[in-house]
């Protein structure tokens, strides 16, 4: 499947068949794309005239994110002397801890199955698992002489199609997805100080 391919049938399970200008809009694809593709995709059975069929989903199938693994185990130095009283991921920002909000946005895109490395202060963490449903700490013991790579060692049975986060990280918006064409990296570009 192309990725304009993947774009429209994805906004069709999302949004079910809109008009075309509202697809172009949604799917971010031409027009013309549109009609020929759609036609294609009824041809197959991925979609009828109320959105996606069984058969639209399991062509999206090897696009599913299975899972999340939220990386929380690091001591944070560069935080120092925040980082001594409590783990970055458990600050708050605008109101909100860290690691619930990012929970939350993956919950929110229908990512139910998360995982939490833990290390330093793991304890302060332990919370987490009776707040939200479905979550698994792994403990690694060695997060103050190994690092970022150790730590997803520790959780590569669960790495699949995996959203891997790291504890500390503030989306204004949400950027998770149930379904996501090809890995990336979450960033954006400022040109100010930061």
């Amino acid at each position: 499947m192309t990725r304009n391919e993947f774009n429209l049938l994805y906004a069709v399970k999302k949004y079910g068949v809109q008009s075309h200008r509202k697809m172009k809009e949604l799917a971010d694809v031409s027009t013309g794309f549109i009609s020929q593709t759609l036609r294609e995709f009824t041809e197959k059975g991925w979609i009828n005239e109320e959105g996606i069929t069984e058969k639209g989903l399991e062509a999206l199938l090897p696009y599913k994110v299975d899972n999340a693994v939220i990386m929380a185990a690091g001591m944070s130095t560069r935080f120092v002397p925040i980082s001594l009283e409590k783990p970055k991921g458990l600050l708050v920002v605008k109101n909100e801890v860290l690691i619930e909000r990012q929970i939350e946005q993956l919950q929110e895109a229908g990512i139910k199955d998360i995982v939490i490395v833990l290390g330093y202060k793991k304890e302060a963490f332990f919370y987490l698992e009776s707040k939200f449903d479905g979550l698994k700490i792994i403990i690694n013991p060695e997060y103050n002489t190994k690092n970022n790579t150790h730590t997803l060692y520790l959780a590569q049975k669960y790495i699949k199609n995996t959203y891997i986060c790291s504890s500390d990280d503030y989306f204004e918006e949400n950027p998770f997805e149930e379904y996501v064409y090809q890995s990336y990296y979450a960033a954006i570009h400022v040109t100010e100080k930061t």
